[in-house]
């Protein structure tokens, strides 16, 4: 694992995957692109950014900005109280919604859980998805007022509008399929994902999105069947699909622009995330060095010196930062199966990278450096031992940390030894062969009779 990689997994996470309806099938230049997609970009190519990426960055992080717009597209990062209004204006559509129910779901605070369900009422209400209006309904159970109660006159407006357009969709295929036009039945059975979309028939949806590939005539078609169908997997948890998908639309390099290509990367990200493959969902090699990421930085000061003090060795203060971030981590709806595995493997790297360069550490003043007592230090010190992770004993009695590293000294010696007989050989062998040409006493071939 690189040296980084679970860090650089949470700064991606927590600004990388707020891919909604809207943005996937976005087809504004770069410059107008969200700020998720254009972090993504930067996070995942190897390359050095292009001119344009590179004023893209200014735009999104620079100091022309005014301050206003830089805090309402900071993430929410605190320790204090997750500022829910605030973070679920960095989404729209149906991610939002369930980003929302999630908090509400896992917060054990009341007045955030309340908040988050009146925004998620207010949010569905915008949309056709009767039945996810129910559910709401029904968690709200009265307890924000009259207002965000059942409402039936709208449920069954909405019903009703479905039923028609649901009944128009399917005469119009019907006429495509009789006329066998390709690019009019593709549109239809795009269209009727679209409707199964809004109304949360999530596997209707990806039926319709994938049967359009029978009538792709174009690469550009292909792309778009596979944002489709990659979406609706994400939303039902399907992340076989959205591998697979991922990589049927990178075939077609030719015609993925920058936008496209980072929509991609964040689903790829996010499949890998779900696999516990930590380093290649991250996929960034630097952090500090890299001069364009550090604009996004700026924006999020906790994160900078959580880093920096990774980098420094300041481990205690590293800790805290993390500490600091669990909570609302915790509430992220892709993230929380992993932090606590993620914060595991900071914390062991930290403590391999504290002991590596010693031949002895005391177990006190460990400790005293990763703020806990030297019973914990001694136990966390002896699983990595075990685990092969860390080549030491300890000291029990004088709480002390032995490294076993190879004497150098001894394997230095040995290597020159080596080499100085290799060479003796070799000089041996080449005289001999030197001498017995000089007196022409080589074996010929017997001539044949």
């Amino acid at each position: 694992m690189s040296k980084t990689s679970p860090i650089t997994t949470i700064i991606i996470i927590r600004r990388r995957f707020k891919i909604h309806k809207k943005s996937f099938y976005s087809t504004q230049s770069p410059e107008q692109t969200t700020e998720t997609l254009t972090t993504t970009t930067i996070m995942e190519t190897e390359e050095e950014p292009s001119g344009t990426m590179t004023d893209e960055i200014y735009t999104n992080g620079g100091d022309e900005e005014p301050l206003s717009q830089q805090q309402n597209r900071r993430p929410i990062i605190s320790s204090e109280q997750l500022d829910i209004e605030a973070y679920a204006g960095l989404y729209t559509g149906r991610t939002k919604v369930s980003r929302l129910l999630f908090i509400a779901d896992k917060c054990g605070n009341v007045s955030m859980q309340l908040e988050a369900l009146r925004m998620a009422y207010d949010e569905i209400k915008k949309g056709e998805n009767t039945q996810l209006f129910r559910e709401v309904v029904q968690k709200i159970d009265g307890r924000l007022g009259p207002n965000y109660g059942p409402d039936s006159g709208w449920m069954d407006a909405v019903d009703r509008r479905a039923d028609q357009r649901k009944e128009k969709l399917e005469n119009e295929l019907n006429a495509y399929r009789t006329n066998l036009i390709k690019e009019s039945i593709r549109m239809g059975y795009n269209d009727f994902g679209d409707f199964y979309y809004a109304h949360g028939s999530l596997g209707d949806a990806f039926k319709n999105y994938v049967r359009t590939r029978d009538y792709c005539t174009t690469s550009k078609h292909i792309i778009h069947m596979c944002l489709n169908a990659i979406l609706v997997s994400i939303e039902m948890g399907q992340f076989a699909h959205v591998t697979s998908y991922v990589s049927k639309a990178e075939q077609n390099k030719t015609d993925l622009d920058p936008i496209t290509i980072a929509k991609l990367q964040c689903a790829a990200g996010l499949a890998h995330l779900e696999a516990k493959k930590y380093k290649h969902a991250a996929r960034k090699a630097k952090v500090i060095d890299n001069i364009n990421f550090r604009n996004f930085l700026e924006l999020v000061p906790e994160v900078r010196e959580l880093i920096h003090d990774f980098y420094s060795s300041h481990y205690a203060s590293c800790l805290d930062y993390l500490g600091n971030l669990k909570a609302n981590l915790l509430l992220d709806i892709h993230l929380h199966d992993h932090v606590e595995m993620l914060y595991t493997q900071i914390r062991n790297k930290a403590l391999i990278q504290y002991t590596h360069p010693f031949v002895s550490v005391d177990l006190n003043m460990m400790a005293n450096a990763f703020k806990t007592t030297v019973a914990g230090i001694q136990k966390e010190l002896e699983a990595l031992i075990t685990d092969d992770q860390i080549q030491a004993r300890i000291d029990s009695h004088n709480k002390i940390l032995y490294a076993r590293h190879a004497d150098q000294r001894k394997a230095t010696f040995q290597r020159v030894l080596q080499t100085g007989v290799e060479f003796d050989r070799d000089v041996r062998a080449m005289l001999l062969r030197a001498n017995l040409l000089k007196h022409d006493y080589n074996l010929k071939q017997s001539r044949k009779i």
